[in-house]
């Protein structure tokens, strides 16, 4: 059964394993969402009259909706599900307002409180079987009618079907683009469908309500959802908020031109009424010139000479103002060459980087260049740490594999220096015996070369790595 909350058209919803005619329990929680449901924002607010509404809204299949009298004061709530009066019969249907947001709907839609059936009772359990089982007869009742239809030739098409609670009418909505002779298709139905047969021509926008659908903006029909007025649209609305005539593209579902095209109208009519007629020309010393295009957002019209109309200039409608009264005057104004102004380009500031794509790799390319920043100075301390250790004892440590590769461009090309120039202290300072090469600062990294006789030299390292070297050292007749 029907409970009146998170449906859209389906009436056979049931919230809870809870089955009363009722509604839903947390109605008033989770919203009535019908198709052209209405918010009722008074309904936490205490109705300071002692008199209470006695007009509730009722709603049955798709986006039929009418007003019924409480006259037996029955505590209803939205969801609840009611027998209401109907000719022939009686109908069953949910209601999906109340309270004194039921008299401005009535007011809106220009209903009459005098006219307005009456409330029988809430539906019991007999004629909820009886209304779920004709709604769902509905949808082979509407195939079979459908080849009624197109048996007989008539050019029309069974959008919807529609039972009555009480199952003693069915109501046909179809659409069609001439009229229709139902003499012979009435009489087809009623052999066929056992019963009072109703025919309801409605339109296209209207069968698009019906069945509902999506959007080219994704969302679903207005038309479906809230829209209740269809007003006329015309191509010039297209005209004035400068669109091209596509109708494949300004047409919607109904295949006529979308109801959106008129949300905007009006601030483009009054964003027009400051700018100069289209159809103005100016005089200029080169020629005259005329206006190809608009521009309502940033406020330009663009002009081309009548002569070379491939070239356009730009200009805002304060210019185009002046330059207007000018020729009024009787002065013709400058050439549009002349006239341009270079337009300074915005420099915009993105405080938050929101178009920038790589925003998150920045900071990653801040830390790597702080890395690289720092590790230069670990080096020095390092290798000053292992100069002081030079002095007091040998270092075992390995080298780096920085430090090898410039030892083995070293020993490829070695230096040859005088004996004279050699350090004469240099027997005092390596006679102590050294299994590896301690490492020295890149700023002091020279060569020092033992004296004749050392034992250092004599005693091969052997965590020393062999290159092979292009220019053998000279031999010392000494050692």
């Amino acid at each position: 059964m029907s409970c009146g909350c998170k449906t859209s058209g389906d009436s056979a919803h049931s919230c809870g394993p809870k089955k009363t005619a009722n509604g839903c329990e947390n109605v008033n929680t989770c919203g009535n969402s019908y198709k052209l449901s209405v918010f009722d924002w008074l309904s936490n607010i205490n109705n300071p009259a002692p008199n209470r509404c006695d007009f509730v809204e009722v709603r049955f299949k798709n986006d039929r909706k009418s007003f019924y009298k409480n006259i037996n004061n029955i505590p209803l709530h939205i969801g609840s599900v009611v027998t209401v009066e109907s000719s022939p019969g009686h109908d069953v249907g949910v209601v999906s307002l109340t309270g004194e947001l039921v008299k401005i709907q009535m007011k809106k839609k220009k209903a009459s409180e005098e006219s307005a059936l009456k409330i029988y009772r809430q539906a019991n359990q007999k004629d909820l079987e009886v209304w779920q089982e004709v709604r769902k007869k509905e949808e082979s009742v509407k195939i079979e009618a459908r080849k009624i239809a197109h048996r007989l030739g008539l050019e029309m098409k069974i959008t919807d079907v529609e039972y009555q609670g009480d199952a003693s009418k069915v109501t046909f909505y179809y659409t069609a683009d001439s009229r229709v002779d139902f003499r012979q298709l009435i009489k087809d139905y009623a052999g066929a469908f056992r019963t009072k047969i109703d025919m309801k021509q409605i339109g296209f926008r209207q069968e698009a309500a019906k069945v509902g659908g999506i959007g080219s903006c994704g969302r679903e029909l207005c038309c479906s959802t809230w829209l209740t007025d269809f007003r006329s649209v015309n191509t010039n609305v297209a005209r004035y908020q400068q669109l091209s005539i596509n109708p494949q593209k300004l047409a919607g579902q109904c295949g006529k031109l979308k109801c959106c095209l008129n949300y905007e109208l009006d601030s483009y009519l009054d964003a027009l009424s400051h700018f100069p007629s289209s159809s103005t020309t100016l005089d200029t010393e080169k020629g005259r010139a005329f206006c190809i295009k608009i521009d309502v957002f940033k406020k330009k019209m663009w002009f081309a000479y009548v002569e070379n109309s491939i070239a356009w200039y730009d200009f805002d409608i304060d210019l185009v103002k002046k330059l207007i009264s000018k020729n009024k005057r009787g002065e013709k104004t400058l050439p549009l060459e002349e006239l341009k102004q270079t337009d300074i380009p915005a420099v915009s500031i993105d405080l938050i980087q929101e178009n920038s794509v790589d925003r998150f790799e920045k900071k990653n390319r801040g830390n790597n260049k702080n890395r690289n920043q720092n590790r230069p100075n670990n080096n020095n301390q390092n290798s000053q740490n292992q100069g002081q250790n030079k002095n007091n004892k040998p270092n075992n440590n390995r080298p780096e594999r920085q430090d090898r590769a410039e030892k083995s461009e070293r020993s490829e090309r070695p230096q040859k220096q005088p004996k004279q120039q050699q350090n004469p202290n240099a027997n005092s300072n390596n006679q102590q015996p050294r299994q590896q090469k301690p490492q020295q600062p890149k700023a002091q990294l020279e060569k020092v070369e033992t004296a004749p006789g050392s034992d250092a030299e004599k005693k091969p390292n052997p965590n020393k790595k062999k290159f092979k070297k292009k220019f053998p050292p000279k031999k010392d007749n000494n050692a």
